[in-house]
């Protein structure tokens, strides 16, 4: 195997894909990247095994095909170092591959191709075409809600709801939720539910770019695959039954405040500061026009701001934890946001005010 090939040609789609490698592994050959080279083109796949991602280059000279696998970490650091705009020559001799640029030259040592594994192919799939814009809105907007190595294995992920003309994306830790929804004609005839890894999420969100090009998504059975110019991703899917979501969306709240997000989101900023480290548990007061928010620790310091919001419910004390509050804030993308309560024991709803109909939900704290 003999390539040349730009610095930069190589290095775009080498980040992503050593992003994917895990840094330990169990086996050797996953610290890898495969790289398989035919007449036109260069094929570079990572995987751990849970999520592959396979980059298809065709800007290089080929001057002899082949396949070997050879460590991600080390090639990228490599491609980093050299010169911008050098020409990069990999040649495989032996077990061995050769880097060279100019003055500088590097030997990597290789495992056999044969050695890395595949992902299989689902029988079982169907096929969308989104705008990657909206797809990644649709992620991004929710992902943050995943449990993060919980007991329950099926949280530490994002539900993906498909039907007939709309796709769900619902997360959560057992302590907040985050739904979205994205308007789509899928054609099924019965919905479909699976639930992508935090892993996998995390990949796609980094795929994912802010424009109108397209994005197909595979889904079968066990694995979901997106196809987005010249990169294909594939994850493997967690198995089992996501909760009835629907039963922790508050219903029927009779106190409802309007705020400014931005303010709200550096009032609560400001609070943070000075809440317990590990609890983070800020104190809310409402009155009629009026929000106070509170904070403090265990050394005796304190934090008080105020705002003006629209309420002209009950006064009402409750306590949350500030970075879910404040998380919910940087997702949602409306001047102003509608937090819905009926008590003080009671999840807060909160969505934007304008027509993006995401919610989110924050279970109080007992402070």
């Amino acid at each position: 195997m003999k390539i040349r090939i730009s610095r930069e040609s190589l290095l775009e789609p080498l980040q992503p894909i050593a992003g994917v490698v895990e840094k330990k592994q169990t086996m050797p050959v996953l610290s890898n990247v495969l790289m398989a080279v035919d007449d036109d083109a260069l094929t570079l796949t990572g995987t751990n095994m849970e999520v592959e991602l396979v980059a298809t280059l065709t800007d290089l000279e080929v001057s002899q095909t082949g396949r070997v696998t050879v460590p991600a970490r080390k090639l990228v650091d490599i491609c980093r170092s050299l010169p911008e705009a050098a020409d990069v020559t990999l040649a495989l001799e032996g077990d061995r591959m050769k880097i060279s640029a100019g003055a500088s030259q590097f030997t990597l040592a290789t495992l056999p191709a044969d050695h890395f594994p595949n992902v299989e192919d689902d029988e079982d799939s169907f096929t969308l075409n989104l705008e990657q814009r909206e797809f990644h809105s649709l992620l991004s907007s929710t992902a943050f809600a995943m449990a993060q190595q919980d007991v329950r294995y099926y949280l530490n992920g994002l539900l993906l709801e498909i039907g007939d003309d709309n796709m769900r994306a619902v997360a959560t830790d057992g302590h907040r939720l985050a739904m979205g929804n994205l308007p789509t004609p899928t054609y099924l005839d019965t919905p479909r539910q699976i639930i992508v890894p935090r892993k996998g999420v995390q990949e796609l969100i980094r795929l994912l770019d802010d424009s109108e090009d397209p994005v197909a998504l595979t889904i079968g059975s066990s694995h979901i695959r997106a196809t987005l110019g010249a990169y294909t991703f594939t994850s493997k899917l967690i198995e089992g039954r996501f909760p009835d979501y629907n039963r922790v969306i508050p219903q029927g709240g009779d106190k409802t405040v309007i705020a400014d997000r931005e303010t709200l989101k550096s009032i609560l900023q400001r609070a943070g500061i000075l809440s317990h480290e590990n609890i983070r548990g800020v104190r809310l007061e409402l009155e009629p026009g009026q929000l106070h928010v509170y904070a403090n620790n265990p050394d005796q310091e304190q934090a008080e701001d105020t705002m003006s919001v629209a309420y002209d419910g009950e006064p009402l004390q409750i306590g949350f934890n500030v970075g879910y509050l404040i998380d919910v804030m940087n997702v949602i993308r409306e001047d102003q946001v509608r937090i819905v309560l009926s008590g003080s024991n009671a999840s807060a709803l909160i969505e934007s005010t304008g027509t993006d109909d995401n919610l989110y939900v924050v279970m109080p704290m007992r402070l």
